[in-house]
């Protein structure tokens, strides 16, 4: 009787056990999705459209697991998305060529970080309406050979580079005799190598060259009369989400109740408020 009643404690302890541990595995497998919350994933080193700050300042959002906050026009749109539809959002600071992967392993929900959608990438991912258009320029040193550049084909023998796996790297190659440089993972680094001489200029958007011109007096954007040839897929920028997701209908919709006039004056206060500019 004492062997049966402890064989059947026991019993009851393992299936206990088991129950316990098959929860706690279920809940390390739940997605960014399964929560009220709507997770984001960006760079937070593309300024204006994204960037790094020690505070919550002009609506900077904390990121995840970090001490750091996060800011720029990005990050307005993902608030404005997250209110919309009713969760609170979450900002996770991904490396440019992690955030593809992140989203279609459930760690995120979304990318919002300045992300064009391309026929290479939407072989990957879905994308939502575009919320940003812009337009290709470069950024040089100011007072240096490039400054009154007005073509991209006075680029000829010119050190350029752009950012890993983007547009703006593969549009270098219009420039005929082009001394095309490695790409770079990250703007930060490339406004480094522009100011040491690395390089005599990098291709960006016109967000961020204003951005860059306006936090560093030795750089200048130029905008072309004759420019890069370029579809508005590689010029626009939208929101990056899992395939046949049920949020894409939902973001669309609250990205058309965003006039076009408050766009722009979204990004105008974005160049404004960027922390180099300061």
């Amino acid at each position: 009787m004492k062997k049966s009643l402890f064989t059947l404690t026991l019993l009851l302890s393992t299936i206990l056990l088991l129950a316990a541990c098959g929860t706690k595995e279920e809940e390390s497998v739940g997605s960014a999705s399964d929560q009220d919350t709507f997770t984001v994933g960006l760079e937070a080193g593309y300024a204006p459209f994204n960037w790094t700050q020690m505070d919550d300042k002009n609506g900077g959002v904390k990121i995840d697991g970090n001490a750091e906050y996060a800011g720029g026009y990005d990050v307005e749109i993902a608030k404005k998305i997250a209110e919309g539809l009713g969760k609170e959002l979450v900002v996770v600071k991904t490396e440019w060529d992690g955030l593809v992967p992140a989203l279609t392993s459930g760690k995120i929900d979304a990318i919002i970080a300045g992300m064009s959608p391309t026929a290479e990438r939407k072989k990957t991912i879905d994308f939502s309406e575009n919320y940003y258009t812009s337009n290709f320029v470069m950024v040089v040193k100011k007072g240096g050979t490039f400054e009154n550049a007005t073509s991209i084909q006075d680029f000829k023998g010119a050190k350029i580079t752009g950012q890993l796996n983007t547009s703006h790297y593969g549009v270098i190659d219009q420039i005929e005799g082009v001394k095309k440089q490695p790409a770079s993972d990250n703007f930060p680094a490339m406004r480094v190598a522009l100011e040491s001489g690395m390089i005599d200029g990098y291709v960006s958007e016109r967000p961020e060259g204003i951005s860059a011109s306006s936090a560093n007096d030795k750089f200048v954007m130029i905008e072309f009369t004759e420019g890069f040839v370029a579809d508005e897929e590689e010029t626009a920028v939208a929101v990056g989400l899992k395939k046949e997701s049920d949020l894409t209908d939902k973001i669309n919709k609250v990205l058309a109740g965003i006039s076009e006039e408050e766009r722009q004056e979204i990004m105008d206060n974005a160049i404004l408020n960027q922390p180099a500019a300061e």
